[in-house]
């Protein structure tokens, strides 16, 4: 061993030892355990150098940590991070894929408030939410609830109700778009002869005022199942014990819902409304699915903000009004889910 690394040795041992005789006298855990971390990173460096080795034992053992994240990491931030930060720089830009980027401020969210289609699209976006999240909340509990008694069959009535949430999207809105059908649909057919309703003024399910209403029922239907299976773990998680005491108590079925099963369900079901909500926000893929007809294109009466986010940047080319439109559903499931958190905490309080 040369002079130098012997030098270098004898002080990293004696500032070992101050820091271990610092640390002895600390009062303060929070600074004794910094001392000692300190002391151990020390030690570490210090058995490298008398070994000969360039990298330490903890150094190593980072080093293939990092190498098991980096695949995803980096996955995550060529696809994920980076775009988002660069949706972020072009909604205050204006740029047509083609020519050079030009930075307008915030002139393209200054068009928002004027712009009809916009406020078209988030009007529908919120009532969209406002219409599928508590019910499918509710038909979800109500179907758990159900699903969760010894009831015969109960495994196949499970099993079909969670059956829409796997089956192919383009399958199952072609058998509502059959079933809805204006004229030949069973749906219309039922309303005319049962209610006695002329033909001509059966209702047109995908267009006008109740497309949105058909597109809530259909999102209910297909995902009430995944909810249910949600619903039912927190459900089996509930001790029976409680509902025994209960009994015990002369408490009725609808007493032990609401002073035993809900209280219970209420993580379980603040993370259903968080992710109904964000989901809602997102819709796409239903509304082009039941209401885009054979182009693929959205009425005023059923475009969502998605949709609107897409046309205007692959049909019409505005990728920085696009960005902003974006910008502004990110913003808006952002307070959403931050008051969605803020109620939750002043529950638990």
């Amino acid at each position: 061993m040369d002079k130098k690394k012997a030098v270098k040795l004898e002080q990293m041992e004696a500032e070992m030892a101050r820091l271990w005789e610092q640390s002895q006298n600390e009062t303060d855990n929070k600074k004794k355990q910094k001392l000692i971390q300190s002391r151990n990173k020390l030690q570490w460096k210090a058995a490298a150098m008398r070994s000969g080795r360039k990298l330490s034992k903890q150094t190593r053992d980072d080093l293939v940590a990092y190498s098991f994240i980096a695949p995803n990491f980096i996955g995550f931030a060529v696809f994920t991070l980076i775009p988002i930060i660069f949706a972020f720089i072009l909604a205050f830009t204006e740029w047509d894929g083609n020519n050079p980027i030009q930075f307008v401020g915030l002139s393209n969210f200054l068009k928002l408030p004027s712009d009809t289609f916009f406020t078209a699209s988030l009007k529908n976006t919120i009532i969209y939410c406002v219409g599928t999240v508590p019910l499918t909340m509710v038909v979800s509990l109500a179907l758990a609830i159900v699903l969760n008694q010894k009831v015969k069959g109960r495994g196949f009535f499970r099993t079909v109700s969670f059956f829409p949430y796997v089956a192919s999207l383009v399958a199952i809105t072609t058998v509502w778009s059959m079933i809805f059908h204006p004229t030949k649909g069973p749906v219309n057919y039922l309303l005319m002869t049962i209610c006695g309703i002329e033909q001509k003024n059966l209702p047109n399910w995908f267009s006008g005022n109740l497309i949105m209403l058909t597109l809530i029922l259909f999102s209910v239907w297909k995902y009430m199942g995944y909810y249910m299976v949600i619903y039912l773990a927190g459900l089996q998680g509930i001790s029976s014990e409680l509902y025994e005491a209960g009994s015990l108590d002369g408490a009725t079925t609808w007493q032990k819902f609401k002073y035993i099963t809900w209280p219970q369900l209420r993580s379980t079901t603040f993370f259903v409304v968080v992710m109904l909500t964000i989901n809602c926000f997102k819709v796409y893929d239903i509304a082009i699915m039941l209401a885009g007809g054979s182009q693929g294109k959205l009425s005023n009466s059923a475009t969502v903000l998605v949709y609107y986010i897409y046309e205007n940047a692959f049909d019409y080319w505005k990728l920085g009004y696009a960005s902003a439109v974006a910008m502004v559903l990110f913003v808006l499931v952002l307070a959403v889910t931050i008051i969605q958190f803020a109620y939750e905490k002043k529950l638990e309080d």
